[in-house]
Order: structure tokens, then C-alpha cells, then sequence
């Protein structure tokens, strides 16, 4: 099954997903009853691409075989997914964006899209070179961890 398939499918359970953050969001910030001439203005208009939209091509991103984000926005989302969304950003654009979303879409994955852990667990052991080798004695970065 390929991957473009699953699109409408994603943004669907993200962008029911955003609708509730939002709310959650709106009822718990705090609000300026009275704003003064120093409070920050907010802006209200909703921005081109939605932030479902946003998340959407993320997950696209981490679940398919691109080694980097730009060739996977400019040659594949920008060609081959611009029927699904109509309202692209430029690449530029969309990256300036990505920490606006950055929040929301650990929610996203914590919540709705976390497996059942099943008691085998991987860890990576690359290593992380501290310092060179020739002063590995003397280091105190990691002592008594590593």
C-alpha cells in the first residue's frame, strides 16, 4: 500500500486532533482582561496551511525512506501530493513554521499514535565520542554512568 493513500486518513485523525488542542489551548491560557498599551497583540487570521496540514506532511516525512526534509517537500509533496494540498508553502516558509507545530505534533504522537509497548525494547549504541581517546582518563563528563 503506498504511503499517499494514507494521507486523507492522517489528516483527518490530526486535524480532529488540532480542533481539540486548540480548545484545550483557549479555555487554560490566561487571558488580559484588561490589555494595556504594552501587552503583545495576537494575531487572529488563520494562517494558509493549517496546522494539520502541517503535521501531516511530518509524519509523511519520518514514515517514508527521504533522507532529507528538503528533497522529500520540494520533490515529493510539492509534485506528487499538490492535489491534497492545494495551499503549499514554500520551503522556506514551511520550515520557519515547523516549531509553531513542534508542540502539537509531540501531543499528536504521544497520544494517538504510540504503540502498546511489548516488552522488548531496542536501544542504539553508537557511541558518542566525549573527548579524544589519549584523555579519556581524565574526563568527568560521564563518570560513574558510562
Amino acid at each position: 500500500m503506498k504511503l499517499a493513500s494514507k494521507v486523507t486518513e492522517i489528516y483527518c485523525i490530526a486535524d480532529d486532533f488540532c480542533k481539540e488542542y486548540h480548545l484545550e489551548l483557549n479555555k487554560t491560557s490566561l487571558s488580559l482582561s484588561n490589555p494595556s498599551a504594552n501587552s503583545p497583540k495576537h494575531r487572529k487570521r488563520k494562517g494558509r496551511m493549517s496546522d494539520a496540514e502541517m503535521i501531516t506532511i511530518l509524519i509523511l516525512f519520518h514514515s517514508n525512506t527521504f533522507r532529507n526534509f528538503k528533497h522529500f517537500y520540494l520533490f515529493y509533496v510539492c509534485r506528487e501530493l499538490k492535489k491534497e494540498f492545494p495551499d503549499l508553502l514554500s520551503y522556506t516558509r514551511f520550515v520557519e513554521r515547523i516549531p509553531r507545530v513542534a508542540i502539537p505534533l509531540l501531543l499528536f504522537l504521544k497520544q494517538g499514535l504510540m504503540g502498546e509497548c511489548t516488552g522488548i525494547t531496542f536501544i542504539d549504541s553508537t557511541r558518542i565520542p566525549v573527548c579524544e581517546n589519549k584523555r579519556q582518563s581524565r574526563n568527568r563528563v560521564f563518570k560513574g554512568y558510562a
